[in-house]
């Protein structure tokens, strides 16, 4: 089944990238079940935002924080490639943990969602809802 996400959130993807270029943006991706509603925009915290993205561990405490008092869940987190490539990098594999999380990545325009897993990351379908 796919991923739902909302129009919002496709075109703050797509403005946090684009603001954030040549450096890489991250952030947090929020929502319930299957849909992706909301992002938290953070700052990268990586000493070379170029390449690489650290996303500020005080965006993600108080994130967490505010999905267990009752605010929408964290599902996962977004990146953007200014190199231009929608997959995961060799960086992104070896860091990611293998918790089911979801990931988007930012590239040439496009936006791919993937899942962390035992075996790596896997491609994920997804659809666009309306705002």
């Amino acid at each position: 089944m796919p991923v739902e996400v909302s129009s919002d959130v496709v075109e703050r993807l797509h403005a946090e990238a684009e603001a954030a270029h040549p450096e890489e943006c991250c952030g947090i991706l929020l929502g319930e079940g299957g849909a992706i509603v909301a992002i938290v925009p953070a700052r990268n915290v990586h000493p070379e935002p170029a390449r690489h993205f650290e996303i500020d561990p005080q965006a993600l405490v108080d994130t967490h924080r505010e999905a267990r008092s009752g605010g929408p869940q964290v599902l996962g987190y977004y990146h953007s490639h200014p190199n231009g490539l929608s997959r995961p990098s060799a960086t992104d594999r070896a860091m990611a943990a293998a918790d089911g999380a979801i990931w988007a990545i930012i590239a040439a325009g496009r936006i791919t969602l993937w899942r962390s897993g035992d075996a790596g990351f896997e491609a994920l379908p997804y659809d666009v809802a309306p705002r």
